[in-house]
């Protein structure tokens, strides 16, 4: 799309808005519960539903979880906060009124790291992170009616809005990941798109390719995948530069993406700041953000993925593959770490965790810290593989999944279940001579050339063993027989 784009003459521009539901206890402005899945209308109360005469207070954590995510992106923290109301009118909004930050957002600046191997760009450049309050849920799916459940109303969100800085739907997609990896291992969200726990609205727009000014922005909103992100903006990026080029001027507007179309469709024309008639909101204090707290908060910082993925990369060797995948997740990257750090073969461990012990834990439907495979149990396991006392296989089949299980060390598993291999070269020979003495016809066609037949004799020796005879002794002992 890109090369289309530049020979037509254009270039695109994206930007980002990102909200992302915090995971505190009670809602940013009351103590009614911050929780999901209840019975709809269940987690309300007289100030979530803005009665008259009730006041908002500020939720502290809510400060707390926001000044993690600006430190996390290098952002400025603010250290006086207003609050302001913004005018729009939400169906599902109980006051009327959002409850948001216009003139001092909590964050300002900073940048988001990208990770992948086919990325030019580094980073992407935040405008601010602000805090707000989410509204109710509409709910079309239950007859010709509109419910309005109002538990998520008063949820506390940051709104995470990006310069328009990027060109690519694959920059932005790479952007929306590490958003949502910086707030799971912050543990200030899930971080789940599919329970609108995070929210996408891209804004797309081309120019011409020596336009001073920026093209016209569309908005497309809500978007519940980073694959719909992406295909969203391929699809408006093309949509906008058919109209280009037939003279058709493109409108300023919302639009919505059909996830099974591919296509995106006009929902209203784009608000200006005026229609939303900001003013201070005359209930909440200012809050000040001290140097105290901020130093406070900046102890308490979990190591990022970013410093890890470097690590990974110049400590431990790893492709870029390798990286993505063991960091995608807190828990992952921690526990990698640490095994790491017992100087183990380093790519023999990330082979393990991405492949045996995921395969494993997805199976059982369980996670790692649900399990009693520390660090210490798993290392065991990996060097009975690396010196050669146990074949990957057995170890990963037979030994893994009781590691699991039981308290037994993988040396004290392998011992009782009698899966040490077999290195002793006399009893090797006599397997091997075993099996030579069944195949004699087999024997021939190999001492006459056919030396493909290598991998049979070592196969049926491997099964006499119980899978423990040594491969590269009993490669060498059956060429050596047979010669």
């Amino acid at each position: 799309m890109q090369e289309k784009l530049y020979q037509s003459g254009y270039k695109s521009v994206i930007g980002l808005e990102v909200h992302v539901q915090l995971n505190t206890k009670s809602k940013i402005f009351s103590s009614d519960p911050n929780d999901f899945g209840a019975e709809p209308n269940k987690h309300v109360s007289v100030v979530s539903l803005a009665h008259p005469g009730t006041l908002p207070v500020l939720n502290e954590a809510v400060l707390e979880k926001a000044i993690k995510m600006g430190l996390a992106c290098q952002s400025q923290i603010t250290e006086v906060n207003h609050f302001a109301r913004k005018h729009y009118f939400y169906p599902d909004s109980p006051k009327g009124f959002q409850t948001t930050q216009d003139k001092t957002p909590i964050c300002v600046g900073g940048k988001i790291e990208l990770f992948g191997e086919q990325l030019a760009k580094q980073f992407v450049q935040l405008h601010h992170i602000h805090l707000e309050d989410d509204a109710g849920k509409s709910i079309h799916d239950e007859g010709p009616d509109t419910l309005i459940d109002l538990n998520r109303a008063g949820t506390p969100l940051i709104e995470i809005v990006t310069d328009p800085d990027m060109s690519l739907s694959e920059e932005a997609a790479a952007c929306l990941q590490e958003i949502r990896r910086l707030v799971r291992y912050l543990n200030i969200s899930s971080g789940n798109m599919e329970d609108g726990e995070l929210r996408c609205d891209a804004n797309i727009s081309i120019m011409r390719l020596d336009a001073k000014e920026l093209g016209e922005k569309v908005e497309v909103k809500n978007m519940n995948s980073i694959s719909n992100v992406k295909r969203a903006i391929d699809h408006e990026l093309e949509r906008q530069l058919k109209m280009a080029l037939k003279g058709e001027a493109i409108a300023v507007e919302t639009r919505t993406f059909d996830p099974v179309s591919g296509t995106t469709a006009g929902m209203r024309f784009k608000e200006t700041m005026n229609d939303y008639r900001y003013f201070p909101c005359p209930d909440l204090a200012p809050a000040i953000i001290t140097k105290e707290i901020l130093e406070e908060i900046a102890s308490e910082m979990p190591v990022l993925p970013s410093v890890l993925r470097t690590k990974f990369t110049e400590v431990y060797g790893l492709a870029a593959y390798d990286v993505l995948l063991l960091t995608e997740e807190a828990e992952t990257a921690y526990y990698f770490d640490a095994l790491c750090n017992g100087n183990l073969a380093y790519k023999a461990a990330a082979n393990w965790i991405s492949g045996p012990i995921k395969g494993l834990l997805n199976e059982k439907g369980i996670e790692l810290s649900q399990t009693n495979l520390t660090v210490e149990r798993l290392s065991g396991l990996i060097n009975l593989v690396e010196s050669n006392q146990v074949s990957f296989s057995i170890a990963s089949q037979r030994i893994l999944p009781k590691l699991l299980e039981e308290e037994a060390t993988a040396m004290e598993l392998a011992q009782s279940l009698d899966l040490l291999m077999v290195a002793d070269s006399d009893e090797l020979l006599d397997l091997i001579k075993e099996v030579l003495l069944t195949l004699p016809d087999k024997v021939k066609a190999y001492q006459s050339g056919k030396k493909g037949l290598l991998g049979l004799f070592m196969g049926e020796v491997m099964k006499k063993s119980g899978g423990k005879a040594d491969p590269k002794k009993l490669k060498r002992l059956i060429e050596k027989e047979l010669s």
